[in-house]
C-alpha cells in the first residue's frame, strides 16, 4: 500500500464512512412455503432470490443460480469450479484436483470473475489453468452464479459471467442468540479426504457483532478408473518407448512405459488447504460498518504428462548429456499459495430523501504463489491488489427504483523465475454504473449502463495500453401468473485485454505452449440476446434460458507453426465469433402424499462457439444432461441421479476430441431433528459404477481423468 496514490488513499478513507456488498440473497420466510414439498436447491428449504442494490430482483441477469445448504454440502469439493459443475451452463477447468476454476457457458479464465462477497478474488487464477482460485469453498455460506449481463454489476472483464462466494466473515446482521455455531466435517475414500470447518458468531453488546472461522482440508492422490492416459496418448507413449529402446536409452524407455501404464491412482494429485478468518461489525439502526481479516494457505500437486512430466525445452536439448552425467532428476511439480486479505463493508442510512442509503465494499489482498520442482523453488507469482465499490441506493419513487455507483481496482502482478511468461504489470480500472428498474405490476423493465477506463502497463519494455469500454443491458419480464415470468434481455458488453493477452512472452508449461502476447489487441465486445422462463407453476419449478452472442474482435490463442524452447508457439489474435446456447432445469413432484414426496429433477445445457473463419472455439464443453429422483420422507432425503456428458467431436485445429461418459450418484441425507434443519448427516457415493470421464474444457484431460468411485460421509450443523 505504500506506493498507492493520495487519491486512492482518500477514497479508501471515504469508504470507511460508507457501506455493503452489491449483491445480496434474501431468504423468504419459512411460512411462505411451509405446505410445499422441500426444494432440492436451497438451504433450510427457503427460496433464495438474487438482488442488487435498489432492485427488487435481478431479472436483468437472467442466467442466475444460487446454491447453499444441503446442495452445497452434497456438491462439496476443494475448488470452487468442482463445487458448481452440476449447475446448468457451468463446468470446471479441471486442470488438477487442487486447481479447478469455473467455466461459464464455455468461457473461463479472464472472462469469468470469481468474487468474494462482491469483490474480486485478486489472485493469479485467471493467468493460468494450473493456478488455484484463492477462495475456500468450505467457508461459503452460499454461492451465486451470474451469467450474461452480470458484467454490469461486477466489471466488463466478466463477459462470460461471475461467481460470487457469499461468506459471513463480516457479520451481516446482529445475531439474535448469545452464540451461533456452524460446523462441517467430511471424509471420503477416493482421495482419503479429511476436512472440517467451524465458525462462531456472537453479539458483543453495544451494537457490535463478532465472527471467527477456520477450516482444514487434506487429500491424498485420487483414485481413478483405469489408466491415467487416454488410449491415443498411451499408444504414443508406448511407441516413443520403443524408439528410445532401439536407440539404447533403456531408462527413458522404461519411464515412458511406466507412464503409459499408470493406472488406478493419479500420481501427484494430493491437496492440502487451511483457512482462518475473523470479522467485527457495528450496527446502528439501518447503518452499519464492518471489517474482516482472513488467511488462506493451500498446497497441491500438479500431475504431469505420464512418463514425461512437465516438458522444458532446455531440458530436452540436454537429454543425452543429463542421462550420461547422472544428474539428479527434478521432482514432481507442486504449488504452494498463501493469501492475506482485509475486507471492509459499510452502509449509511440517508433518511427520507431521494437516496435511501449509501453502501460500500472494499477488499485488499496480498497473494503469493510459488511453483516447486521437487524441493527446488521455481517460479514465484506475487499479486497485490485493492478493489472497491460505492453505491448510492435510491428510495422507491412510484414505479421506479435503482442505484448508481462507482468501482475502482488496482492490481500489481509480478512473476519471477524461468517460467515467468508474463512480465511484471499493473492493471488499474475505474468504472461508473447505474442499474434502474420500472415496475408496472405484471411487467418489469430493467436497464443498466457501465463505463470503464482500464490501463494496463508492463515494467520491462515500459509499454502501456489504455482502454475505454461501454456496456449496457435492457431487460423486460412479464409475469404470466403468480411467480412465473417470461423475459428477454438485450445486452452489449465490452472487455479490455488482460496483461497476459497483451504482454505474454515465454513458456507456459501448464498448457505446454510458448505464449506470445499481442500489444496491438483491441477491445473485445459482444452483443447478446437472451430469453428465459423462470418461476413456479404450482409445485413445478422452472428455470430455462436460450441465448446468442455476437463477438467483435474475440481474443483467442492461435498456433503459429513455430517452435520455441521445445514448445509450439501460440499467439494471441483477434477475429469475430458467435456463440449460442441453451440451459435449463425443471424440478417437479411426481408424488406428494402426506409426509412422503417424490421429486423429479431434470437439467441440461449446450453451447456452441465458432470463429469467423469457421473454426470452433477451443475447449467448448459438449451437451450435458442429467436426471434425478429424490424421495423426501420424514427425516430422510434419498437422491439418485444420472449425469451424461456427450462426446465432443466439434474441436478446434490440433485439439483432440473427448469421449462421452455417464456417472451415477446416490446420496442419503438424514435430518434427525423434527421441524429443524440444524443438523444434516449425508452419506453418498459418486460415480457408482467407476466410469472413466474427462472434461473437455481441461488442458490436461489427456492424462487427468475425473475421480473414480467415491464413498463420502459429511456432517453439517448449525445451532
Amino acid at each position: 500500500m505504500t506506493n498507492r496514490s493520495p487519491a486512492l488513499l482518500a477514497s479508501v478513507a471515504l469508504a470507511c464512512l460508507l457501506p455493503a456488498a452489491p449483491a445480496l440473497a434474501q431468504d423468504a420466510p419459512p411460512e411462505d412455503i411451509a405446505e410445499e414439498p422441500r426444494s432440492t436447491a436451497d438451504d433450510l428449504h427457503n427460496v433464495i432470490l438474487v438482488t442488487a442494490a435498489g432492485v427488487d430482483r435481478l431479472d436483468v441477469v437472467a442466467g442466475t443460480s444460487v446454491i447453499s445448504g444441503i446442495t452445497l454440502q452434497r456438491e462439496s469439493a476443494g475448488q470452487i469450479g468442482d463445487v458448481l459443475d452440476q449447475i446448468p451452463g457451468v463446468t470446471a477447468s479441471g486442470f488438477a484436483p487442487g486447481a479447478s476454476r469455473p467455466v461459464l457457458r464455455g468461457f473461463g479464465g479472464e472472462r469469468v470473475r470469481v468474487l468474494t462477497d462482491g469483490v474480486g478474488a485478486l489472485d493469479a487464477s485467471g493467468a493460468s489453468a494450473d493456478h488455484a482460485v484463492s477462495v475456500d469453498p468450505l467457508i461459503a455460506d452460499r454461492i451465486e452464479v451470474l451469467r450474461g449481463p452480470a458484467v454490469l454489476l461486477y466489471g466488463s472483464s466478466a463477459i462470460g459471467g461471475a461467481v460470487n462466494v457469499i461468506t459471513k466473515r463480516i457479520p451481516p446482521r446482529l445475531p439474535t442468540e448469545p452464540v451461533h455455531i456452524d460446523a462441517l466435517a467430511g471424509a471420503d475414500t477416493a482421495a482419503n479426504l479429511r476436512e472440517g470447518g467451524l465458525s462462531l458468531d456472537a453479539p458483543l453488546g453495544g451494537g457490535f457483532a463478532f465472527h471467527i472461522d477456520g477450516s482444514y482440508r487434506n487429500t491424498d492422490d485420487i483414485e481413478i478408473p483405469g489408466f491415467a492416459a487416454t488410449p491415443d496418448l498411451r499408444a504414443d507413449l508406448l511407441a516413443d518407448a520403443a524408439e528410445e529402446e532401439e536407440e539404447g536409452h533403456v531408462d527413458e524407455a522404461e519411464e515412458l512405459r511406466e507412464g503409459a501404464n499408470t493406472r488406478d491412482v493419479l500420481p501427484n494429485s494430493w491437496t492440502e488447504a487451511t483457512s482462518f478468518g475473523t470479522g467485527l461489525a457495528f450496527f446502528s439502526g439501518d447503518s452499519n460498518i464492518g471489517v474482516s481479516f482472513d488467511y488462506y494457505d493451500t498446497s497441491y500437486g500438479v500431475p504431469g504428462l505420464p512418463g514425461v512430466g512437465h516438458v522444458h525445452g532446455e531440458e530436452e536439448e540436454d537429454h543425452d548429456e543429463g542421462a550420461e552425467g547422472g544428474e539428479e532428476e527434478e521432482g514432481p511439480v507442486s504449488i504452494g499459495m498463501k493469501r492475506y486479505r482485509v475486507d471492509l463493508r459499510g452502509q449509511l442510512d440517508l433518511g427520507d430523501g431521494f437516496f435511501d442509503h449509501v453502501q460500500t465494499r472494499w477488499g485488499w489482498s496480498d497473494y503469493t504463489h510459488t511453483e516447486f520442482e521437487g524441493d527446488e523453488t521455481g517460479t514465484v507469482f506475487d499479486v497485490q491488489g485493492i478493489e472497491g465499490r460505492i453505491e448510492l441506493v435510491q428510495a422507491r419513487h412510484g414505479i421506479s427504483r435503482g442505484s448508481i455507483g462507482a468501482q475502482y481496482s488496482h492490481v500489481d502482478f509480478e512473476a519471477i523465475g524461468a517460467e515467468a511468461f508474463v512480465p511484471p504489470s499493473v492493471t488499474e480500472n475505474f468504472a461508473v454504473f447505474t442499474l434502474q428498474e420500472l415496475d408496472f405490476d405484471a411487467i418489469e423493465v430493467e436497464a443498466g449502463v457501465r463505463y470503464e477506463h482500464t490501463s494496463v502497463s508492463e515494467g520491462v519494455l515500459n509499454r502501456e495500453r489504455k482502454f475505454d469500454t461501454f456496456s449496457g443491458a435492457l431487460g423486460a419480464s412479464y409475469t404470466l401468473f403468480d411467480d412465473f415470468r417470461l423475459g428477454v434481455n438485450l445486452s452489449h458488453a465490452e472487455r479490455a485485454p488482460s496483461a497476459q493477452e497483451l504482454f505474454a512472452d515465454g513458456p507456459h508449461i501448464a498448457t505446454q505452449q510458448y505464449e506470445v502476447g499481442n500489444d496491438a489487441l483491441d477491445v473485445e465486445s459482444a452483443w447478446g440476446v437472451e430469453g428465459y422462463l423462470r418461476g413456479e407453476i404450482g409445485a413445478v419449478q422452472v428455470n430455462a434460458s436460450v441465448y446468442r452472442n455476437w463477438f467483435d474482435d474475440f481474443i483467442y490463442l492461435a498456433e503459429t507453426g513455430l517452435e520455441e524452447d521445445g514448445l509450439d508457439v501460440f499467439e494471441f489474435l483477434q477475429q469475430d465469433a458467435d456463440q449460442w446456447g441453451l440451459e435449463g432445469q425443471v424440478t417437479f413432484p411426481l408424488l406428494h402424499n402426506g409426509e412422503f414426496t417424490l421429486l423429479g429433477d431434470l437439467r441440461g445445457d449446450y453451447t456452441e462457439a465458432t470463429l469467423a473463419n469457421g473454426d470452433p472455439v477451443p475447449r467448448i464443453p459438449p451437451l450435458s444432461l442429467s436426471g434425478a429422483l429424490e424421495a423426501q420422507t420424514g427425516h430422510f432425503d434419498i437422491r439418485a441421479e444420472v449425469e451424461w456428458n456427450d462426446a465432443q467431436n466439434r474441436v478446434a485445429p490440433l485439439e483432440t476430441p473427448t469421449d462421452s461418459f455417464t456417472h451415477v450418484n446416490l446420496s442419503v441425507a438424514w435430518h434427525p431433528f423434527e421441524g429443524a434443519s440444524n443438523l444434516t448427516v449425508l452419506a453418498a457415493v459418486d460415480n457408482l459404477f467407476d466410469a472413466e470421464g474427462r472434461r473437455h474444457a481441461s488442458f490436461t484431460k489427456e492424462f487427468v481423468p475425473l475421480q473414480g468411485r467415491n464413498f463420502r460421509l459429511s456432517v453439517r450443523s448449525s445451532f
